[in-house]
């Protein structure tokens, strides 16, 4: 594209971008082309292996840039890591329970949430470890929880069947979203803030106003247990992964169904959408991976080669990789449009349940019930 043609484009329709931004938003366009064109080869090598707790490892979680991450576990603690070094920056104490849901607020990475067993949600800063607030009021155990990305609010769900809404700032709750008629094993915003999303085990996935808490649409058509659900990044579509082997997109305004994506033999454990939200990945207990078209909802590749089931998948941010983690013990590194296998992360001695990128796609972080966490460069 034309970098001057398409911001002569974007300036129709986009009064903020006066001439005196112009010059900068060509820089801007031109800088993006630069890094989407450049040829990527980069090889991944273990640069260290942390064994981060006493007991099993629930979740692993980076901030935007990669240069903290941070590991739960059954330990009732939450750690934060600084990459580079691989050191223990600080230790996050005062659950009374497994520390299972953790988060950054991205892209700030100023603070940090943690749900639990214990049925509240803590919230932390990350430079000094200092507990900001503890969110009670949830009967059951916490098991997922996500900032929005304007990091006002934290969602929590919870195995009480409710999802809830807490204000960062004040420290209160501000709504309990209720409807499902069993457990809440998902729940994620839409970019704009304005929607929220849970899945649960009663097979269906709720839509919902964040500002006033009211229930807007029932995604009802799966036969199984949710797994995972998520919007694209404009917040058109839905795309939801069941036990039932099944992915669904659905458009997130209507709440109607779109598509079925079938082609898995067993249960999809994980489903998601690239950044710019033009194709899905799917992860599923027969041991594949596949990616689809948002658009065309044709398989355009089926990532094969783990030995085991393949609990979690991501995009790199640029959309070019993909990444698999599987209980053979082993992640993967995929080329999104082949399916060819670029890679695969050995060395793990357990099932690898958590992978992740940083921003820029050059570290990734494994985490694995073999107790220890290993930083790819």
């Amino acid at each position: 594209t034309d970098a001057i043609a398409l911001v002569e484009e974007i300036r129709k329709g986009e009064p903020l971008i006066t001439a005196s931004f112009k010059e900068h938003v060509v820089h801007l366009v031109q800088r993006l082309q630069e890094k989407l064109g450049e040829k990527e080869d980069h090889k991944f090598y273990l640069f260290k292996v942390l064994r981060a707790h006493i007991l099993p490892l629930t979740n692993v979680a980076f901030n935007k840039s990669g240069s903290r991450f941070i590991t739960g576990s059954y330990d009732r603690t939450c750690k934060v890591w600084d990459t580079a070094s691989g050191e223990e920056l600080r230790t996050l104490e005062g659950h009374r329970n497994v520390v299972y849901a953790i988060a950054f607020n991205n892209p700030y990475g100023d603070k940090i949430a943690t749900g639990s067993f214990d049925k509240t949600c803590k919230l932390w800063s990350t430079e000094t470890g200092k507990c900001y607030h503890t969110f009670r009021g949830h009967s059951a155990e916490i098991v997922c929880l996500s900032f929005n990305l304007q990091s006002t609010l934290v969602a929590t769900g919870s195995m009480d069947t409710t999802a809830k809404l807490w204000d960062i700032e004040k420290g209160e709750e501000i709504v309990t979203l209720s409807g499902h008629s069993a457990e809440i094993i998902v729940l994620s915003f839409n970019t704009t803030g304005d929607r929220i999303i849970t899945g649960s085990f009663d097979h269906t996935v709720a839509v919902w106003d964040v500002g006033t808490g009211r229930m807007l649409h029932t995604l009802i058509g799966h036969r199984g247990e949710i797994s995972s659900a998520q919007f694209n990044w404009d917040c058109s579509l839905i795309v939801t992964g069941s036990m039932d082997k099944t992915c669904m997109l659905w458009n997130a305004m209507t709440g109607t169904h779109i598509a079925t994506l079938t082609g898995h033999s067993d249960e999809i454990l994980d489903v998601c959408f690239d950044y710019a939200g033009q194709r899905i990945a799917t992860a599923s207990a027969d041991g594949s991976a596949r990616v689809y078209n948002a658009e065309t909802k044709k398989c355009i590749a089926k990532l094969e080669g783990h030995g085991g089931e393949i609990s979690k998948v991501c995009f790199n941010p640029k959309g070019n990789r993909i990444l698999t983690a599987s209980s053979d013990k082993t992640a993967r590194l995929w080329d999104a449009a082949t399916g060819h296998c670029l890679q695969v992360l050995e060395g793990h001695t357990d099932e690898i349940f958590s992978c992740a990128f940083n921003y820029k796609g050059d570290i990734i972080i494994t985490g694995s019930k073999d107790n220890t966490c290993r930083i790819w460069h």
